[in-house]
């Protein structure tokens, strides 16, 4: 390093000058001061300072946590930092890396990594993947589980499948399910590929797309899909709803039993307004009470 002297008054004056002749800021320069000025009897000392300019050495920045180690131990690690920002207690780990990569997530609450119908997970895996894929020239699938829940959401939307192609077919009507995205698309299209007598069809259009199954027995094309719902029992305590007490249902003349119903304008003919006597009441009330209550 090169140094050039300056003077001044005072030190400060002589650090002035120097960084103004030299066209830099204070903390480029490294500074010597030679001599401090001082007052004498007769005259003065001035300052007296040497300046020299640092260089700056051009250093590439630190490599970041994602982009060391394998593609996926860059995946893990930005995963980790990803729940950082969103607060989520949760941990990942590489399961394997050969043809596609593997990441398992333990987390504190499930939920919070998995969402509705995996819509989080699906998010997750994606920006994973995007990291895992950055800079290579052939795409490597990445696979973000967390506590089992692909393979048991894979379990359950093949009985679903089986259940809905048995339904199709016992109505002779086409049923579509839900929107799903395309790894469950492909799941329910897998489970029906070998079902006898239905096929599977997609329409819409994401993130609204969903299946069709469609019978072979389809009695009416032009007829609109029914949608994928959970039948329910029409009867719940041994009959149908509308035939209880009897079988007798209630939208016949007269009510139930073809008794007819009670006005407001009626009143019983022993009470007081119709000039009547009191009614009697019966000791037997909390006896024949206790006894129907099986009934309520």
């Amino acid at each position: 390093m090169e140094y050039r002297e300056f003077v001044g008054k005072t030190v400060e004056e002589a650090i002035e000058k120097g960084l103004a002749e030299l066209n830099i800021a204070r903390e480029d320069a490294d500074i010597r001061i030679l001599e401090e000025g001082k007052k004498k009897l007769f005259g003065s000392v001035k300052a007296k300072v040497e300046i020299g300019v640092i260089e700056k050495v051009e250093t590439a920045p630190e490599a970041s946590a994602t982009e060391e180690g394998t593609d996926g131990e860059r995946a893990v690690a930005f995963l980790g930092g990803l729940f950082e920002i969103l607060k989520i207690e949760a941990v990942a780990g590489l399961v394997s890396e050969g043809d596609k990569i593997e990441i398992n997530v333990t987390a504190a609450n499930s939920q919070s990594v998995i969402g509705k119908h995996g819509a989080m997970l699906d998010a997750i895996q994606t920006l994973a993947g995007a990291v895992a894929n950055k800079g290579r020239d052939d795409y490597k699938r990445v696979v973000v589980d967390c506590e089992n829940y692909r393979d048991n959401r894979e379990a359950t939307l093949n009985r679903l499948a089986e259940n809905l192609a048995a339904k199709a077919i016992r109505l002779g009507r086409k049923i579509k399910l839900e929107a799903m995205n395309p790894y469950e698309r492909r799941i329910i299209h897998a489970a029906l590929s070998a079902y006898e007598g239905v096929k599977t069809e997609s329409e819409g259009k994401e993130p609204n797309r969903y299946v069709v199954i469609v019978p072979a027995n389809l009695e009416d094309e032009t007829a609109p899909a029914i949608p994928a719902r959970v039948e329910k029992r029409d009867d719940r305590r041994g009959g149908r709803r509308d035939d209880r007490r009897g079988g007798r249902r209630d939208d016949r003349k007269g009510g139930y039993g073809g008794k007819k119903p009670y006005s407001r304008d009626r009143k019983p003919a022993g009470s007081a307004s119709s000039g009547g006597t009191t009614m009697k009441k019966s000791s037997d009330f909390f006896g024949t009470f206790l006894g129907n209550s099986k009934d309520m």
